[in-house]
């Protein structure tokens, strides 16, 4: 068997890993050792959005801002679709806009998509399946939420 290396096996665990995060279909699996050798690198982690408490929705923290944006960078997998930045790719939709697809942009009504996804998405590609393919408990999804909302100029 042929070993694949540099860009081209790069490209390949990516695609990989957007299509499964993002609803995608069967997806190859590399060879354990190569898979090993080629793991792909966390989402760069930026500092999450500052934004003054009273601007906050009722319950939510400066706290659960930062819990979110650890989740979306890490084990709630947004990035994949959405982009490390969350502003977008041609899978998943710009958060850090102010045009609303799917909700009017309001903290419940995050809350409630990132627990039920999108099944046909109006503008994208993938479907955004529940929790965006995550395992993420209550409290998870409402620190997600709360960094998403954080995300739009207000």
């Amino acid at each position: 068997m042929r070993r694949i290396v540099g860009r081209g096996y790069a490209v390949f665990v990516a695609l990989a890993a957007l299509s499964a995060a993002c609803g995608g279909g069967e997806e190859a699996q590399p060879p354990a050792e190569e898979a090993q050798q080629a793991a792909p690198q966390q989402a760069p982690q930026a500092a999450a959005p500052a934004m003054p408490e009273a601007a906050l929705p009722a319950g939510v923290t400066q706290e659960m801002v930062a819990q979110g944006q650890q989740i979306f960078m890490g084990a709630g997998i947004c990035y994949t679709c959405h982009g490390p930045d969350a502003k977008g790719t041609p899978l998943a939709p710009d958060l850090t806009d102010n045009t609303w697809i799917n909700v009017d942009g309001s903290y419940d009504a995050i809350v409630q998509l990132v627990k039920t996804g999108v099944a046909q998405p109006e503008e994208h590609q993938a479907p955004m399946p529940p929790m965006g393919g995550a395992q993420l408990a209550e409290d998870q999804v409402r620190a997600v939420a709360a960094y998403v909302y954080t995300l739009t100029p207000r």
